[in-house]
């Protein structure tokens, strides 16, 4: 596995990082079930019906998904603005993922372009880079398109607008990210894509799903950014 990491990394020119998973546990002081639990409870109160599976759903972003998925635009936007407001609230307390920061400084030190790829708004990203002076490193934020979430990833759309933004061919990049929806999302836009199995049961789920490398852990990336960066 390290030297398909090795090669991999040696071929692309731009690192492309989902956020919550890859750089920072983004609802670790606000969980994700309580976040979601608001938002059905908004829409309750909306009176809105809803499917008894969405009421119990844990995570806000497939509420989001299903209301976007309704049809009814000025309820989706209700959903975007409560959404985009707790996860602003949720990044004070995102834990970083062990040695995420350490792959963005290694990445740039080595002379590659350096962005994020997000399902989560952009205003929430890049408060969350500003507070652990990670911003510098990081251009461009893609983060979720407003109230539109059919545009989320698996779509390729937000993986090709960092593509083009950083200047490289897609199969110069690589995403890392820690979902089905990364993989799929980079399998969709051309670009090479590793999954960082961050739980144990990821890691088959990965490699059946056509992950050009799965690793357990941010510091694998790391170590071998590190070491292109000193060769």
């Amino acid at each position: 596995m390290s030297a398909d990491l090795d090669r991999l990394l040696a071929e692309v020119g731009a690192v492309l990082l989902d956020f919550d998973g890859p750089v920072c546990s983004v609802f670790t002081g606000y969980p994700a079930p309580q976040v979601a639990a608001e938002l059905v409870n908004m829409l309750h109160r909306r009176g809105i019906e809803l499917p008894p599976d969405l009421v119990s759903e844990p995570d806000p972003l497939e509420v989001l998904r299903h209301i976007g998925a309704v049809g009814d635009h000025g309820i989706t936007r209700a959903v975007e603005d409560a959404l985009c407001a707790a996860e602003r609230q949720a990044v004070e307390s995102a834990e970083p993922t062990p040695y995420g920061r350490e792959v963005i400084v290694a990445a740039r030190q080595a002379g590659m372009s350096v962005a994020v790829v997000s399902n989560n708004s952009a205003g929430a990203v890049s408060a969350y880079l500003t507070a652990h002076r990670l911003a510098g490193y990081i251009s461009p934020v893609v983060g979720r398109a407003y109230a539109d979430p059919a545009c989320m990833k698996p779509n390729p759309g937000p993986i090709l607008q960092a593509v083009y933004a950083v200047g490289e061919p897609p199969s110069r990049c690589v995403l890392v990210g820690d979902s089905l929806t990364d993989i799929d999302g980079a399998r969709a836009a051309g670009v090479r894509v590793i999954g960082y199995a961050n739980r144990p049961a990821k890691v088959e789920r990965f490699r059946a799903a056509g992950a050009d490398v799965v690793v357990t852990s941010m510091r694998k990336i790391a170590d071998v950014l590190v070491e292109r960066m000193d060769a």
